[in-house]
């Protein structure tokens, strides 16, 4: 008799495994497949309830090359369309559209999806169940392009809509679609494309690119130059033939942080006039850039090499010899400045890709960078002297003759400026990470010409160079004031240091400062001094760096300060068990993925979340605050950030009161949305 139950109870658990299979097959056609791609329709839900909406989505799945296009496909392609037959009484909206990546091939510019994407149409039923077909087509290109098209089919039936095992893709899908834009946008009859929000500043945004919604309204290969102010974002859009400022511009702008994270946002830019004092215009960012050269030749280290040629032109030549002389100089200066531009563009693209940001989870990196700027500040400061050597030999090919001379002058007149010019980088930095690469390289050029311009004035007008500003106290002034802005880099580093390890790292790290400024002064105090005095003093400013060394290799072992379990000003740390007992009481929870190094969090903290109006809307709706410090790698926030599709900070997640599905908000917040979100508007 046991045997018998037993065998019943084996089939019957048997029989309930094939139906659920048969009935998750049902959830994903059958696919449509070419070396190319493999396509299917898949359900957001299991079951369908009468007038209850759920997804469909064309799922495409593209071999390593091919791509296939945006609802835009840019220059060249055609965007996938997918038709549906449906039951009497169903209805069905557009394709919700995840952002495409632009691909760029020679001259045409592309908006398209690689690797997979998933195309969701919200589906309304009627009654009783949903017997779906499906026609798509569909374009693939890699070197050739080749049309593609097939049918589907799923059926499911009625019932409650519980998530399918293909759930999962729709909220990947939902983390890659485009949220409406907080700010305001208008566009300019000249293409020029201006953002205002007042969270926008050159500290939360060094990126920002726009797809258009139509194709032929601008055009996609331009550069797109970016200017950041406090308060907007201005992107010189190059208009196409079917550009109609006066209907307005619809499309996706994304924006890209310090930290490497990438939001996307729909904005319908609504016509008017960009305002002149926000949109700088390139002549304006040059003229900077040429001021900032001009400023180098002020910094000791270079006024050396320039004043020895302008003693030599002083003397007497030829007006032949002596614009060959300039032509030479200024060549030597170009060609460093072309190399300084083409290494910082290389920068960041690797930096772009490694999202090196997050190196700042170590407390060893922020303490190696503290005592580096500090170093530099030492030396401004004039404990130490590094360059010296190199001024030497630019004076010694200064007093060579001939238009080789002048040449090697110009290059090693940016060499022994490098460390001078820190201070004065901005508008090339800037530029670097904001502007496109042409643009770049363009500052770059100006600002050689800047520093290039006073020996070519000199040597076009031999006689000014007895006019010439003389070394004196004055400049070794200016030299020490800039020492200041790398101590205070160093404090703030200093004061992330103690948010990662708390008073005990703040004490190595101090530790190391000592060991540092004692290397630097004993390397200063030997300077110019007998040879065995000199290595004396060289390996004991080697000893107290191997100390400072084994001083920071112990910084990786401070444990991070303890956070209190207690709420704070109405903030919890996060938990997960924390999170669910809250999400099981139905309370509505805020929750705030932050770090200290991480300026966006705190800029968001300081304009959105820290608001009176925010903190008091959060106390009448009852919400619950929790906050995750990933300053230091936690695995719980870790995992948490993954379970949301990302893989650093800010991460900002909504909970809704009651059982309601979270919402993962924009990563730039702004008070009003806050508000909304909270107040359910």
């Amino acid at each position: 008799m046991r045997l018998v139950g037993g065998l019943l109870l084996v089939l019957t658990l048997l029989a309930a495994a094939l139906l659920a299979m048969d009935r998750a097959a049902a959830l994903e056609s059958a696919p449509v497949s070419s070396p190319r791609a493999t396509v299917t329709l898949v359900s957001e839900t299991d079951a369908v309830a009468p007038g209850m909406p759920f997804r469909l989505g064309l799922r495409i799945r593209l071999a390593p090359g091919w791509h296939t296009y945006w609802k835009n496909p840019g220059d060249a392609g055609a965007a996938p369309t997918l038709d549906l037959t449906l039951p009497p009484g169903a209805t069905a909206g557009p394709i919700a559209w995840p952002t495409p990546r632009r691909i760029a091939e020679g001259p045409v510019m592309s908006y398209a999806y690689t690797g997979e994407v998933l195309l969701p149409v919200t589906v309304t039923p009627g009654e009783g169940g949903a017997a779906i077909t499906a026609h798509a087509e569909w374009l693939v290109c890699k070197d050739i392009c080749i049309p593609e098209e097939g049918s589907f089919r799923i059926d499911l039936p009625p019932g409650p809509p519980l998530p399918s095992a293909q759930a999962p893709l729709f909220a990947a899908a939902d983390r890659q679609t485009p949220r409406p834009s907080p700010w305001h946008a208008q566009i300019g009859p000249d293409g020029r494309l201006w953002v205002q929000g007042r969270e926008i500043n050159p500290s939360t945004v060094i990126d920002a690119w726009f797809i258009p919604d139509s194709p032929g309204s601008i055009r996609d290969s331009a550069a797109q130059p970016l200017s950041v102010r406090s308060g907007g974002l201005l992107l010189s859009l190059t208009p196409a033939s079917r550009f109609k400022p006066e209907a307005g511009l619809t499309g996706v702008l994304s924006v890209r942080d310090r930290t490497g994270q990438q939001t996307n946002l729909t904005i319908a830019a609504m016509p008017g006039s960009v305002p002149p004092e926000v949109g700088m215009p390139l002549p304006q960012i040059l003229s900077l850039a040429f001021l900032g050269g001009l400023i180098l030749n002020l910094m000791p280290c270079v006024f050396p090499v320039l004043a020895m040629k302008a003693v030599g032109l002083a003397a007497g030549a030829a007006r032949g010899r002596v614009r060959a002389h300039a032509v030479s100089y200024t060549a030597g200066v170009l060609i460093a400045f072309a190399l300084l531009g083409a290494a910082l563009l290389t920068a960041r693209a690797s930096g772009a890709a490694a999202g090196w940001g997050f190196q700042f989870q170590s407390p060893v990196f922020v303490a190696a960078m503290a005592w580096v700027l500090f170093g530099v500040g030492l030396n401004l400061s004039g404990v130490f002297q590094v360059g010296a050597g190199l001024a030497g030999t630019g004076q010694g090919l200064a007093s060579r003759g001939g238009a080789v001379g002048s040449f090697f002058t110009g290059l090693l007149a940016v060499v022994v400026a490098t460390p001078c010019t820190a201070p004065f980088m901005g508008v090339a930095i800037a530029a670097g990470l904001a502007a496109a690469p042409p643009v770049t390289m363009l500052v770059f050029l100006v600002m050689g010409l800047g520093l290039a311009a006073p020996y070519a004035v000199l040597a076009l007008v031999p006689g000014l160079a007895r006019h010439a500003p003389r070394p004196g106290r004055w400049m070794e002034i200016l030299k020490q004031a800039l020492a200041f802005p790398m101590y205070g880099a160093a404090a703030w580093l200093l004061w992330v240091v103690s948010q990662e390890t708390g008073s005990n790292g703040v004490l190595s790290t101090a530790a190391g400062f000592v060991l540092v400024g004692f290397a630097a002064w004993v390397l200063g105090v030997a300077q110019g001094a007998t040879d065995w005095r000199r290595r004396l003093a060289q390996s004991a400013a080697l000893a107290a760096m191997l100390t400072a060394l084994a001083v920071l290799s112990g910084i990786a072992a401070v444990p991070g300060p303890v956070a209190s379990a207690e709420a704070a000003d109405g903030i919890e740390p996060f938990s997960p068990a924390r999170l669910a007992a809250l999400r099981a009481d139905g309370r509505p929870v805020f929750v705030n993925m932050t770090a200290a190094w991480c300026v966006t969090c705190l800029v968001n903290e300081r304009v959105a979340i820290s608001t009176t109006a925010v903190q008091r809307a959060f106390a009448e709706h009852h919400v619950a605050y929790l906050k995750g410090d990933w300053t230091r790698q936690d695995p719980q926030i870790t995992a948490f950030l993954r379970e949301h599709g990302r893989d650093g900070v800010p991460l900002y997640v909504w909970y809704p009161p009651g059982v309601g599905q979270p919402t993962v908000l924009p990563q730039i917040l702004t008070e009003s949305m806050l508000l909304g979100v909270v107040q359910g508007e």
